[in-house]
């Protein structure tokens, strides 16, 4: 199955989304800081055999406007509430990674009509933190840009599946490869975040959860422990071998657990 282009505006913001089709119910994937959309392609195509399934390219990445006035939280919460409606999607399974997770915890605290399920790729909800913004300009300012090919890129990204997922969302002008994002854009979406703590939504959602956890995430197991008291419905599960881009690194992994994670749930 291929995806359709779908777009959607807000407030005069132009979100572009991909399209999977299907005839069940909604699923929405929400990507990372600096990501796009089709890195969701290895799943959403197998997902969307059963569920109806939107990736979407979030406020300032992939086609989607580069430089909305707006990048707090609240902004890329509201694009998706605006998205589903907009598409039709009724109760969905909202799945997000990193930036995408955290997204979709607080879309599940505040719209809980909306959410059916809820899948949190690598991503927390704690805060605030103040040298964030900080680390993620540095990251950025390390990316050797413009890229000389898009081969390098990838080998820039680490190779592999991951190093792949990273350089697809690259653009290609005059011969050589550029982020399709500002990084003003997205440190100024990081700095906003940043100055809050988002706890009190995490123990907010109501609907089934599932947390899924590289073993060498970024979240301790320590704290881990606290997010899963906090919110006793959840479930983790923490994948072997897996660095924080799992559903570029084994996307067979992940669907075989979203897939069983979503089997359970009541009809």
């Amino acid at each position: 199955m291929t995806w359709s282009e779908r777009v959607v505006e807000r407030e005069s913001v132009r979100l572009v989304c991909r399209d999977w089709g299907g005839d069940g119910r909604g699923l929405v994937l929400l990507h990372g800081l600096a990501g796009h959309a089709g890195e969701w392609d290895a799943l959403a195509g197998p997902l969307s055999s059963v569920y109806r399934v939107v990736a979407v390219d979030q406020r300032g990445h992939g086609v989607s406007d580069r430089f909305p006035s707006d990048v707090s939280k609240d902004a890329f919460v509201e694009d998706v509430a605006v998205v589903a409606n907009q598409l039709g999607l009724e109760r969905v399974v909202l799945v997000g990674q990193s930036m995408g997770g955290h997204t979709a915890i607080l879309i599940a605290a505040r719209h809980p009509e909306l959410v059916r399920a809820l899948v949190v790729i690598e991503a927390d909800v704690g805060g605030p933190d103040p040298e964030w913004p900080g680390h993620i300009r540095r990251w950025f300012d390390s990316w050797p840009v413009p890229f000389p090919s898009r081969d390098a890129a990838v080998r820039f990204f680490g190779g592999g599946a991951i190093g792949t997922g990273w350089a697809n969302g690259l653009e290609e002008r005059g011969g050589q490869w550029w982020p399709r994002f500002d990084r003003d854009v997205m440190v100024q979406s990081v700095a906003d975040t940043a100055k809050h703590s988002y706890a009190h939504e995490w123990e907010g959602v109501t609907c089934p959860t599932l947390l899924m956890l590289a073993q060498s995430s970024f979240i301790s197991p320590a704290r881990v422990d606290e997010l899963m008291r906090r919110r006793v419905p959840a479930m983790s599960v923490s994948i072997p071998g897996i660095r924080h881009d799992l559903h570029l690194e084994q996307p067979e992994i992940v669907y075989d657990l979203i897939s069983q994670f979503l089997a359970g749930l009541p009809a």
